[in-house]
């Protein structure tokens, strides 16, 4: 799947899947810097703040995810099925481990075989459904091509219980892409996000961008599948979805597409029994003819709702963050995060107070870093803190964060030969 085009002197990362991480890659070559990045405060500088607490992930791994569960946080992960192998026609087994506030516990496997579709963007999850139960998902090809998995879900009644399919979360036998999956509780089911790409298939029988547009379809899950319904009919092909509950209802962020090409970033959200038509987040008018791969992120505190996300518009990259009040109905101005030439990868979540701690990846001249920084509700902006250094290859994927009580935990991987997933802890408070 190759969409990406040159946007003046910016040149995104082509939107390419591949069965195994690729090459390194930056997600995109960076213009100079509007102005000098955020001062970092280094781990190394206060060695208190931050503690590295690795998984027992085996070297190889790849993809990690993080969610709650109860007062605990769990991680997940694509194994190889060799420590350190580089699998072959997708072996792999999806796996967590449970960490409660000071270790790991041993890890349990979902589900192994040899027809997933791994990718340095597209990475499984689980979560816990009401009342204990959890539902994982991950990406399993359908055909011969690239292009062609579908999305499939799994059941377990409570943490070290049996796991059982429940199905697709789509409701089409297209030899096509669905993946870019969010999750977020329903009432007693749990709502499931994905981009779905069954109008791109072409006339000839194969899954080829240019025969129709990438979708945004929900469905809610829980003995089973059901109540498809679709939310958007033509968005960015490749980029993450978030997701986050509020006491109106659910709501999801994505990557827009409109007929002249602006990416930005919009929102559906349910109130009632009805889905809001999309509206946009902010309109950074980024017009691009090609998918970044740089999805937004959100969380909500009640009726608080932060988003944060990546936009090159104007030729200027830059994370930036904005705030609702409503429920995600309107947002405040978007606040920047970082405009020197961030590569983007973005999380957020807020803390008990309604501030906004963001993550992603930073970058400065050839070194790019995993840096965390607050976004008060007063209209507060923190120093950047470090997390690690990393790299711009597709290899090192996208950093994760989690809240739990009031403590974060981040996860990432370390792209060297073989991979190495990472995952450190500090208290909310720590963050500047």
């Amino acid at each position: 799947m190759i969409l990406a085009a040159p946007l003046g002197a910016l040149l995104v990362l082509l939107c390419t899947h591949f069965p195994a991480p690729g090459a390194d890659s930056p997600a995109a070559t960076r213009l100079a810097p509007a102005q000098g990045p955020p001062s970092a405060l280094s781990p190394e500088a206060a060695p208190r703040l931050i503690r590295i607490l690795d998984p027992p992930a085996a070297a190889g791994s790849l993809g990690p995810e993080l969610s709650r569960v109860g007062k605990n946080v769990l991680l997940s992960w694509l194994e190889p099925p060799r420590p350190g192998s580089k699998p072959q026609d997708g072996v792999y087994a999806l796996r967590y481990s449970i960490f409660d506030g000071s270790r790991w516990a041993e890890p349990q496997t979902v589900f192994s075989g040899n027809r997933f579709f791994a990718n340095w963007a597209d990475f499984p999850s689980i979560a816990q459904g009401p009342g204990g139960w959890l539902l994982a998902h991950w990406a399993q090809m359908s055909g011969d091509g690239t292009d062609a998995y579908d999305v499939q879900l799994a059941r377990a009644e409570s943490l070290g219980s049996p796991w059982r399919q429940i199905g697709k979360a789509h409701d089409d036998e297209t030899q096509a892409e669905h993946g870019f999956v969010s999750f977020v509780p329903d009432g007693n089911q749990i709502r499931v996000f994905w981009l779905d790409g069954r109008e791109t298939k072409s006339e000839s029988g194969g899954s080829e961008h240019g025969g129709g547009n990438m979708s945004l379809r929900t469905a809610l899950a829980g003995e089973t599948v059901r109540f498809a319904e679709l939310l958007d009919t033509r968005v960015c092909d490749c980029c993450q979805t978030g997701a986050a509950i509020t006491p109106e209802g659910p709501i999801v962020v994505y990557r827009d597409r409109s007929e002249k090409e602006i990416r930005d970033i919009s929102i559906v959200r349910r109130t009632g029994k009805r889905w809001t038509e999309p509206r946009p987040v902010a309109n950074d008018g980024w017009e691009i003819s090609g998918c970044p791969v740089n999805g937004p992120s959100v969380d909500a505190n009640g009726r608080r709702v932060a988003v944060a996300w990546f936009t090159a518009a104007q030729g200027r990259p830059r994370v930036q963050v904005a705030f609702s009040k409503d429920s995600g109905a309107t947002f405040g101005a978007p606040r920047v995060v970082d405009d020197a030439g961030p590569l983007g990868r973005v999380a957020v979540v807020l803390d008990a107070n309604g501030d906004a701690i963001v993550l992603w990846v930073a970058s400065q001249g050839k070194q790019s870093s995993i840096q965390l920084r607050r976004f008060s509700s007063s209209g507060r902006a923190g120093e950047a803190m470090l997390v690690s250094e990393t790299t711009a290859a597709r290899t090192s994927g996208f950093p994760r964060l989690v809240r739990s009580g009031d403590s974060v935990v981040v996860a990432w991987v370390q792209a060297s030969d073989p991979s190495r997933i990472r995952a450190a802890t500090l208290a909310t408070a720590a963050v500047p």
